[in-house]
């Protein structure tokens, strides 16, 4: 990350205006909470551990003061926190006197006053370092009013919602010519200057699954799921105070690009999304004139040219529009991805640095953090120990009594206890209402070893969390060593800034992408793990039919929601920039995106803890600020991806499911798919005793029109690599410069190398994620 996005330090909990007036007649004297940031190489040699150092410094000064009492007669238990990796220092409770003292303390840098926040939901928007609050705002209005058009490909929209207020936008553009049909609950007025399109297209699910029962669906753009309205406002949701969902993650929520133009597509239906459905819509955006496609769906991947959408995805791209598509979430399984064509770009989900955390307390007195949205009238007291059972069998996940599958749970065993189920299979919110159906108080949702430690939160419609996989064995443990075990239930709310973040969802979809190994998805990820957005009037936030909650904001999980992320930043890249390519915009994403999470530490896969690849993670993190001016741009236009499709043995009426020209013949212009002009390099060695494998790319200077690139490249163990030329020498800016790069195999390695390719001129970074890999025998 070339510029360090400022870190919050929050409250614990967060005050009410109440409090906060109680606060400001405080007398002075009271302690308050502060920041001492500590100079970590200036520990004195007699501490062994930093934390002790700490909690030495903060001793030195309490003992000289009168706030010690007889009811906090220990000194450190005032730290709140202790920080270790990219900070050093701790928070704790100070007087102003003992603030002073700190200041003078060798060692200590700083004493800083806790400062409160207001949290910003759906919390991306400042999470990625766009919006009004923060510096860098691309949110101008000099670049809102180019009326960018984003498509929406989903379930539909409630107009209803006021992240779909059109006050304060101009009139439609001129050169829309979408339309807003009509149909059951769904008129003309519903449209505005916000949502200036709405669609439905159900030909092909009515073909395939008979006439839509308008009894229970509706015929029309309105949207009964509430997966579209979600989507839609994450994309170019307008700006709504206090939004929440039930109290959790309360601020103002945004879309990426708040005046930008929303146009839905309702393409999805009870019994699924159609490919006809999704081509005619595509088709019929590109005609109405979007310029961006959020689509965040997909399908079985076999091949480019059977891929309905990867085919639409084609013309979209030749008509100048940007598509973003989601990854899939059927990680953390190798080979997962789905919408892998070059054209597109391919999104995974990734962590915020909000969270809503739930504890368990065990009757043994062990207590395990997890998630959790339940807020309802059935609570259980944190106080009281209640009866806790797991009906699996010998701890087997694969038994459906412990998945608490409908008709598994025996109410004579349940009733009037909190419950463990596994997470699998069945919906998660959906085992909730088996446990609470069986008569079961509350539930424990414990993790398998796939989903690891990742914690996903839910609106449960009874007191529950989920925990995970570790926190699960040791709760399910807990059960078989004790004649009558216990636990309680508690929720602490939203907090902020608890975590390190982003971290690669364990749902999110990997690679490699099987179809062309040089092709190196997925191309980014952007935040998809509990986002807050725009809901429908129709359902409950768990989409269950027994949930008769209505609410106005739900918060979601999945690629669904990372997708949207990309499309709206790409939406702002465009307003900036009208003139560039798609293929332009998913450069400026890939190049600037950052490998490091708030604690500059590699990004991490909460599947495994362990740090994530680029077949996991893609470029990385996309940064909006930085992708706005990314120095230089690998520009590929449509005649390039169709010669890349030469390169894929396709046969010549395979050929012409991309082509508009009648009879297109290959050119043969790459030597191999690894030529394409990709944002990223991924290369494959597949000859022994010396495997030398050559690539060339081309950047357009879109920065300082005189400047010069200096290229600087990851060593690897099992390669060799050459960059010629390694500087560039610009003149111009839309100036086009050339260079290959030589990769010669030394060492064959048992599995892939990554790194990257940068080029620098000194303010910009241009990096290109590199892969190595070896289908040669070791």
């Amino acid at each position: 990350m070339g510029t360090v996005r400022k870190r919050c330090t929050w409250l614990p909990v967060l005050l009410t205006i109440s409090q906060i007036c109680i606060l400001c007649m405080a007398t002075p004297s009271l302690p308050k909470t502060y920041i001492v940031h500590m100079a970590k190489a200036e520990m004195p040699r007699i501490f062994t551990h930093h934390h002790d150092w700490y909690t030495s410094t903060l001793k030195s000064v309490t003992a000289s003061t009168k706030l010690q009492t007889e009811t906090e007669p220990d000194p450190t238990k005032r730290i709140i926190y202790n920080y270790d990796t990219a900070f050093h220092g701790f928070a704790a409770r100070l007087s102003e006197a003992e603030t002073e003292q700190l200041e003078s303390i060798p060692g200590v840098l700083s004493v800083l006053p806790e400062t409160i926040y207001e949290l910003h939901t759906t919390r991306s928007p400042q999470f990625l370092g766009i919006g009004p609050e923060v510096a860098n705002n691309i949110w101008s209005s000099s670049v809102a009013d180019h009326d960018v058009i984003t498509g929406v490909l989903d379930t539909g929209i409630w107009p209803e919602s006021p992240s779909f207020s059109d006050k304060g936008l101009g009139p439609v553009p001129a050169r829309w010519k979408g339309a807003c049909e009509v149909g059951r609950g769904f008129t003309a007025k519903h449209c505005n200057r916000k949502i200036i399109g709405a669609r439905m297209f159900y030909k092909g699910y009515e073909a395939a699954a008979g006439s839509i029962n308008e009894t229970s669906e509706v015929k029309s753009p309105r949207d009964q799921d509430g997966h579209g309205t979600h989507t839609a406002a994450t994309v170019a949701g307008s700006a709504v105070p206090n939004a929440n969902l039930f109290g959790y993650a309360s601020g103002t929520a945004r879309g990426m690009a708040p005046r930008a133009r929303i146009a839905a597509y309702k393409v999805c239906w009870t019994g699924g999304c159609f490919s006809s459905d999704i081509l005619a819509a595509v088709d019929r955006a590109v005609a109405d004139g979007v310029d961006v496609l959020s689509i965040s769906l997909g399908g079985g991947v076999s091949s480019y040219y059977r891929d309905s959408l990867s085919i639409a995805a084609f013309g979209a791209m030749e008509m100048g529009v940007f598509v973003a598509c989601s990854a899939g979430n059927g990680g953390p399984d190798p080979v997962s991805l789905t919408n892998v064509s070059p054209w597109i770009t391919t999104v995974g989900a990734s962590t915020m640095d909000r969270d809503f955390p739930a504890t368990v307390k065990l009757g043994n007195g062990m207590n395990f953090t997890g998630v959790s949205l339940y807020k309802g009238q059935d609570n259980l007291s944190p106080q009281k120990q209640y009866n806790v059972v797991y009906t699996g069998r010998n701890g087997s996940i694969t038994d459906p009594r412990s998945l608490c599958l409908e008709g598994t749970l025996d109410p004579h065993v349940v009733a009037g206890k909190i419950v463990i189920c596994d997470r699998g299979i069945s919906p998660r919110v959906q085992k909730g209402q088996v446990v609470k159906d069986a008569g079961g108080i509350g539930m424990i949702l414990a993790n398998s070893a796939a989903n690891g430690e990742e914690l996903v939160a839910d609106s449960h419609l009874l007191p529950a969390l989920a925990v995970g996989d570790t926190a699960g064995q040791a709760i399910k443990q807990y059960t078989k060593t004790v004649t009558r075990p216990t636990a309680s239930i508690s929720f602490q709310g939203t907090k902020v800034g608890i975590r390190p973040s982003p971290v690669v969802a364990a749902f999110s979809s990997r690679g490699p992408n099987f179809l062309t190994l040089e092709i190196l998805k997925p191309d980014v990820i952007a935040p998809g793990v509990n986002i807050l957005a725009a809901w429908s009037g129709n359902v409950g936030p768990s989409s269950l039919s027994t949930d008769h909650r209505r609410v106005q904001f739900n918060i979601l999980s999945g690629t669904s929601m990372s997708c949207p992320h990309v499309g709206g930043v790409a939406a702002l890249i465009k307003a900036t920039h009208p003139n560039w390519s798609p293929a332009a915009i998913k450069s400026a994403l890939m190049t600037t995106a950052y490998v490091h999470d708030n604690t500059f530490q590699p990004l991490k896969d909460a599947s495994t803890g362990e740090p994530s690849t680029p077949y996991d993670h893609g470029a990385g993190h996309i940064h909006p600020v930085r992708a706005v001016n990314p120095g230089l741009v690998y520009d590929i236009s449509p005649d390039d991806y169709f010669e890349f499709l030469c390169t894929q043995k396709l046969t010549p009426i395979q050929l012409k499911a991309f082509s508009k020209i009648k009879n297109y013949t290959c050119k043969h212009k790459l030597d191999s798919p690894g030529d394409l002009n990709y944002p990223a390099n991924s290369v494959v060695f597949k000859e022994r005793p010396v495997s030398v494998v050559t690539q060339h790319r081309t950047v357009t200077n879109v920065g300082t029109p005189v400047s010069t690139y200096i290229v600087n490249i990851t060593p690897f163990k099992g390669a060799t690599v050459v960059v010629e030329p390694s500087v560039l020498h610009f003149t111009r800016q839309n100036q086009r410069l050339s260079y290959k790069i030589t990769f010669k195999a030394k060492t064959p390695q048992s599995a892939p190398e990554f790194g990257a390719l940068t080029w620098s001129d000194g303010t910009h970074s241009v990096r290109s994620t590199v892969a190595l890999a070896w289908l040669v025998p070791l």
